[in-house]
């Protein structure tokens, strides 16, 4: 399906979903909850933004002057459609809201509540008054996959940093839920949604540029269970931070991003007793392991069908294991220099597969050793150029290093300090204190690159450590 056949099927479903959102806000004016118009009309917009969700896995309604957007496509009006339209803008103006986000998960509750509390809003307030007023009732009825932003806002990501670490949370799950649909799709034979994907990318690319912090931090949630499935996200957002530091712009983002996200789909062809095995591997195991970036490259040409996927995006599936030097698998037939994609993938891959527990690595390496190893040996076959960028990008103490204080504090490094000098002063959550009793997660964030006015540092570094020695779990710390 062509790019253009897919901005029509958004706009039908973008349309659908406007015409329903009306509906059910008419239909709860003129009856009370449980009559069974109502009930239809709940029903209507929950199958509609479901329709929506399927497409994109997200639904960004934006109004921009006369216009309105979803998901950055236009809609465009019609004589049939016009009064729903009016209404919905309406609607959307008289609570102040000029953008409104459905993510991925979304109830029928939610959109009960939401519609409820909508209508409910004082008429003699201002606009803006009455959208404080919907953001506290939607807080109130735990309203999670709806969210709304005045019409001066250009992004629902000015806000505080606990609600920025909520979305990055969600943008987190949804693309762990998209990576985990394509592999059991393909497991079963389907092809992809690559409109789905490139929406999970394009949100977590998003998210990297508009706070890093926030999604690099999630990248310690690496749950042993889902492991095929976090390591791609965690790969794809290690891959994108590390192309923002190298000057790509958003564009190449987004194709760096997916060539991450689906580096390793061949291995959804592969036997899940060969995957997931906990001992080493058979010489016939490991030649089908290593047949994994070619199945990858079969899975990704049957995808590129219609021009939808980055021919770069199929390299990198297919050369990410083979090394700088050529030595690693698949083997070439001819001399080739890798494709810059592949080593960046390479090298994002790398560190968070040494840095997680797996089936078969119970005791991850700490991450700062990782870094040392992939800069001092050669035969791990990394392109030293990305991986110095990598060390400049975590710090020498990279995100989710537990290190003890000269103040006898222990504490998780949460990223790179304010000062970019200073890599050997990360800000940390303080996580056990000086008399060595634990500091409830998500801890105190302290910035060590700060001075005191006499120039001096109030902390200090002095060595990495174990969390395991403290009972600690990093990924707490970031949630």
């Amino acid at each position: 399906m062509s790019d253009q056949d897919d901005e029509v099927l958004v706009r039908q479903a973008g349309r659908s979903l406007l015409v329903t959102i009306h509906g059910a806000q008419r239909a709860l004016k003129l009856y009370p909850l449980e009559n069974a118009a109502v009930q239809r009309a709940i029903d209507d917009l929950l199958a509609a933004s479901q329709t929506m969700l399927q497409l994109d896995g997200v639904a960004e309604i934006r109004l921009s002057g006369d216009f309105i957007f979803i998901n950055q496509t236009r809609l465009r009006l019609g004589l049939d459609n016009f009064a729903a339209f009016s209404g919905f803008v309406g609607l959307m103006r008289g609570a102040g809201i000029g953008l409104l986000r459905v993510e991925d998960g979304v109830t029928r509750r939610e959109w009960q509540a939401f519609l409820s509390a909508l209508g409910a809003l004082p008429t003699a307030q201002l606009p803006e008054e009455r959208f404080d007023l919907l953001r506290i009732r939607m807080q109130q009825a735990d309203i999670v996959c709806l969210e709304v932003g005045t019409s001066g806002e250009t992004d629902l990501d000015e806000r505080p940093a606990d609600e920025a670490l909520e979305r990055a949370k969600r943008t987190y799950a949804h693309g762990v839920s998209v990576a985990r649909d394509v592999v059991q799709g393909v497991r079963m034979g389907r092809a992809p949604n690559t409109r789905r994907l490139k929406r999970a990318v394009q949100l977590i690319v998003d998210q990297v540029l508009e706070n890093e912090l926030s999604i690099t931090g999630l990248t310690t949630l690496r749950d042993f269970d889902e492991y095929t499935f976090t390591h791609s996200v965690n790969v794809c957002i290690f891959s994108v931070a590390l192309g923002r530091r190298l000057g790509l712009d958003r564009l190449q983002l987004y194709d760096l991003g997916l060539a991450a996200l689906m580096h390793d789909i061949g291995k959804s062809r592969l036997e899940s007793a060969v995957v997931n095995k906990t001992t080493a591997l058979d010489d016939q195991e490991w030649r089908r392991m290593q047949a994994h970036p070619w199945y990858g490259t079969l899975t990704l040409f049957r995808m590129r069908e219609g021009e939808e996927l980055p021919y770069r995006a199929i390299l990198a599936a297919h050369e990410h294991h083979m090394k700088v030097d050529l030595s690693g698998y698949p083997r070439p037939v001819r001399p080739r220099r890798l494709g810059f994609f592949s080593r960046l993938v390479a090298v994002a891959d790398g560190y968070d597969a040494a840095t997680t527990r797996r089936s078969y690595q119970t005791t991850p390496l700490e991450p700062a050793e990782v870094l040392k190893e992939m800069w001092t040996n050669p035969g791990r076959g990394y392109d030293p150029v990305l991986v110095k960028a990598l060390i400049n990008l975590l710090g020498i103490y990279p995100v989710g290093t537990a290190v003890i204080l000269d103040t006898f504090e222990v504490a998780i490094v949460a990223g790179p300090g304010s000062d970019a000098a200073e890599l050997h002063r990360p800000v940390v959550r303080l996580a056990v204190d000086s008399l060595g009793a634990r500091i409830a997660a998500p801890g105190v964030l302290v910035d060590l690159s700060v001075p005191e006015p006499d120039g001096g540092y109030p902390r200090t570094i002095v060595k990495v450590t174990s969390p395991d020695r403290y009972g600690l779990i990093v990924g707490d710390f970031f949630v």
